[in-house]
């Protein structure tokens, strides 16, 4: 039974701060950075850092070790008692008889582990029941939209569901499936919430046809060059059920993008 990820975390931290003692720069322009911004910081006599409330060296590697074990455990810190576990540091440090035999650690050490992993589990069948129901939701929502918004005249929908309207017709060639376009797009969800947009970073997407969503394949070549098309994508031609797990989709999310088709990019 393996303890949790964030209980080995703070376990390796001291390691790891030697390891990285014993570490070369691989990036020449970073590591001459780091001198830079290094010898711009005033120092003590000693070498350490002028930094209030820190005034040694050792204050500041042990400061910096508790920020990162800190960090670690601060996601199971209802589960902790801080001042049993800097009794337990100082016991160990001044090589005390610890109040748990290796024995009795490991078994708490176990069931400790059991609790955590069926607490996860219970948080992650709660998440996927979220999603479930978001994505029921989103499935009845995108499909009424969808149904309405094909009636529009000037919306055109394909056979596979895919819906498009022409803001501008471009007057050159079409890409194909294989080929390599450059466009610049935003994208909304049917509320009107954009989650990316070109436009917004300053700078044009370029993409493979064929690596991308069914519905940006399809619709890109409808597009002769020079095209601005609003696309509405259903869930099955986009992210589908799963939406983008931790990002801006939701699952069974229909789509809606403004495209402009920039040029075909010859290889």
């Amino acid at each position: 039974m393996k303890l949790s990820r964030h209980v080995t975390l703070a376990v390796a931290t001291a390691s790891c701060v030697l390891a990285l003692a014993a570490c070369k720069p691989i990036d020449k322009d970073a590591a001459e950075g780091d001198k830079k911004a290094a010898e711009a910081d005033k120092k003590d006599k000693d070498g350490a850092l002028k930094i209030p409330g820190l005034a040694t060296e050792k204050q500041q590697v042990s400061y910096m070790i508790g920020m990162d074990i800190g960090k670690s455990l601060k996601p199971m810190k209802d589960e902790l008692d801080l001042a049993t576990l800097e009794r337990a540091i100082k016991d160990t440090f001044a090589d005390k008889k610890p109040l748990l035999t290796d024995e009795q650690a490991m078994q708490v050490m176990q069931g400790f582990a059991q609790k955590m992993q069926a607490k996860q589990q219970e948080e992650m069948a709660k998440k996927q029941a979220e999603m479930e129901a978001q994505g029921k939701k989103n499935v009845e929502e995108g499909a009424k939209f969808l149904a309405e918004n094909g009636k529009k005249p000037d919306v055109k929908t394909t056979a596979s569901g895919l819906q498009y309207q022409v803001i501008t017709e471009g007057k050159g060639p079409k890409p194909k499936g294989e080929e390599t376009v450059k466009v610049h797009y935003t994208g909304t969800l049917l509320d009107g919430t954009k989650f990316d947009s070109s436009h917004d970073r300053n700078e044009p997407a370029q993409f493979m046809l064929n690596a991308v969503v069914p519905g940006w394949t399809e619709a890109l070549q409808l597009m002769p060059v020079g095209s601005k098309y609003k696309l509405w994508i259903p869930a099955k031609l986009g992210y589908g059920e799963q939406g983008t797990p931790g990002g801006p989709i939701p699952p069974n999310a229909t789509l809606v993008f403004e495209v402009e088709l920039l040029e075909i990019v010859k290889q």
